[in-house]
């Protein structure tokens, strides 16, 4: 991981495109500003991990379907 100090109103490159400047900084808090093309994806990070934890629970409660009820639906299909 690349660690960089920046103050208030200095930016950092990603790329040619991706430019992250520093708005703000107020105590443990620091507002920042992305300027990227709209084809890429910004996301906060605990909002991401927060899906993947959900679509993890979704999987394991699917998988707790029994065989009866899996040999009952292709039977209804058939």
């Amino acid at each position: 991981m690349l660690v960089l100090s920046r103050k208030a109103g200095q930016s950092i490159l990603i790329g040619h495109n991706i430019e992250i400047k520093i708005i703000e900084v107020q105590g443990d808090q620091v507002r920042i500003g992305i300027n990227a093309p709209r084809d890429v994806n910004i996301l906060r990070k605990e909002l991401m991990d927060e899906i993947r934890q959900i679509n993890r629970e979704a999987v394991v409660d699917n998988s707790r379907v029994s065989l009866e009820e899996l040999n009952r639906v292709f039977k209804e299909r058939e």
